[in-house]
């Protein structure tokens, strides 16, 4: 388990076993898992478990814990032979672009009695679900898991996002994995199981699989390193940077007058004619094109000079 302490997790876990993500590689049989140790899948699978408390507490209208289980390759045959027998929704979600531009799918899939347990809850019931299930989904649970796939459907781009630009969308409700088109039962498969629990009742689970035709475009994203947090940055690099940034050179003027004539008097003007000025006691003193303060103009070590008087910070607003 990803999300929950070690104790916790050993008391969650489904009791079937569960293999290594990484499958050995046998003579003679062909590779299923072509994606190495798949951490990075494994933590898109986490990021996107803290986002299904959202989609499942206003439905269980409770609070609830979700986490990720450790992934596992398997063929769907198998991964069919291994669930529970009973009613089961099997929801395709529509992954574009796929393969060459090609529509690819993966799957949602829910316990029948988790489904009209919610269909009770939706209803204003108590989440009662008869002892014996029903042979097939009633229209209203269809639509009901139809829902969930499209509440799904925005954290789970969410979380591919940072690996690869993938919408997903729900399809067809099917209670029979065989009539799902373009699915056959050696098709390999990564199954990704989040566990939703609220207090101490006994957890569910929700698999999201993905085919790994589906996912093979994306092998470069899937097989690169995961990083947790941003590095700190070098000491000497930042002391250099901070260095080379406070020897930037910036060109002070100060503006004494700036008087108007008109363009006749423009045109009249002559060698040695005198155009007034006036000006205050103080005068700005610019930085670039922004201003820096204010001075009194005098004299310093026998040279033309400003005192400054006032500092005039850059105005925030301009920022906001």
């Amino acid at each position: 388990m990803v999300n929950a302490s070690s104790s916790t997790a050993s008391a969650e876990r489904r009791e079937r076993p569960r293999g290594d993500t990484a499958q050995p590689a046998m003579l003679g049989a062909a590779n299923l898992n072509p994606f190495g140790d798949l951490h990075t899948l494994q933590h898109l699978s986490a990021r996107l478990a803290r986002s299904l408390r959202g989609v499942f507490e206003p439905l269980l209208r409770k609070e609830v814990r979700t986490w990720a289980e450790p992934l596992v390759v398997q063929r769907f045959a198998d991964y069919r032979a291994e669930r529970p027998d009973g009613l089961t929704a099997w929801l395709p979600l529509a992954m574009t672009p796929g393969v060459n531009n090609q529509e690819g799918q993966a799957l949602a899939v829910f316990d029948g009695r988790f489904v009209l347990e919610l269909l009770d809850l939706f209803f204003g019931g108590t989440g009662y679900v008869p002892h014996d299930l029903p042979s097939e989904f009633s229209p209203a649970a269809e639509a009901l898991v139809a829902r969930i796939g499209s509440m799904i459907a925005e954290p789970l781009t969410a979380a591919w996002e940072p690996l690869a630009k993938i919408a997903f969308e729900p399809t067809r409700v099917e209670s029979n994995p065989a009539l799902i088109a373009n699915l056959d039962g050696d098709d390999p498969m990564v199954v990704t199981r989040f566990g939703i629990a609220a207090g101490s009742a006994k957890p569910v689970f929700v698999d999201l699989i993905y085919p790994v035709s589906a996912l093979k475009p994306h092998t470069p994203s899937l097989t690169g390193k995961v990083l947790a947090k941003s590095a700190e940055p070098d000491p000497a690099w930042r002391n250099g940077l901070t260095r080379a940034a406070m020897t930037i050179r910036f060109p002070i003027r100060s503006v004494l007058a700036e008087p108007t004539i008109s363009l006749a008097r423009l045109m009249e003007l002559q060698p040695g004619d005198v155009i007034p000025i006036s000006f205050g006691p103080e005068v700005p003193v610019m930085v670039g094109g922004d201003r820096l303060g204010a001075g009194t103009v005098g004299t310093s070590n026998g040279r033309a000079a400003i005192k400054l008087n006032s500092i005039a910070r850059i105005d925030e607003e301009d920022f906001r």
